[in-house]
């Protein structure tokens, strides 16, 4: 079972999940619309962790292709400047499907955060952020992936000024060795 250990008030969001025992919940670090995001700790490495709860994945086929769309992409692309997938944990059973639980690296906030909050950014933290913006881009654009939402809110960061572009769920792949340009989707 997935547990907060400081006893909040949300902690029924993590129910008895397959391999749920693993992570500790610390605490919820964001909300959105498809769910909720905790962070954790690794019980089998001691690795801190975020786990994306994704509610009633199935409800709309829409949300659904997209939720399958991103997990797909991030597993395929491996880069320092993308966010990382690192588990996605199995359903108690089959009939019980309806949530998805997925396990990222753990980033601390986002870019439109750390820009908001800090009056105190120099040209070289913005030469440092740009740079692995662009060198995350090339990575995908060379793989014919196009991100199709990258804004600050959908670019994570650590207080080391780590960035890692993330929510691939509008991206598309082009396969433009046919006559005109295909996209996966």
């Amino acid at each position: 079972m997935l547990y907060l250990s400081h006893g909040s008030a949300e902690a029924d969001f993590f129910t008895e999940y397959g391999e749920g025992n693993q992570y500790q919940v610390q605490e919820v670090v964001g909300k959105g619309s498809y769910g909720v995001v905790g962070s954790a700790i690794d019980t089998h490495t001691g690795e801190k962790v975020a786990i994306k709860k994704i509610n009633d994945v199935f409800e709309h086929v829409s949300d659904a292709t997209r939720i399958l769309r991103e997990i797909k992409l991030l597993r395929l692309l491996r880069h320092p400047d993308i966010v990382e997938i690192k588990h996605i944990m199995l359903p108690p059973s089959r009939r019980e499907f309806r949530d998805i639980y997925v396990v990222f690296e753990l980033m601390e906030s986002d870019l439109h955060q750390v820009i908001k909050a800090n009056d105190d950014l120099t040209p070289e933290h913005y030469q440092f952020f740009l740079y692995q913006l662009l060198r995350g881009l090339k990575y995908i654009h060379a793989a014919n992936v196009f991100h199709r939402d990258l804004k600050p809110k959908n670019i994570l960061a650590n207080a080391d000024c780590k960035l890692k572009i993330c929510d691939f769920g509008l991206a598309r792949v082009s396969f433009n060795d046919a006559p005109s340009a295909i996209f996966w989707t």
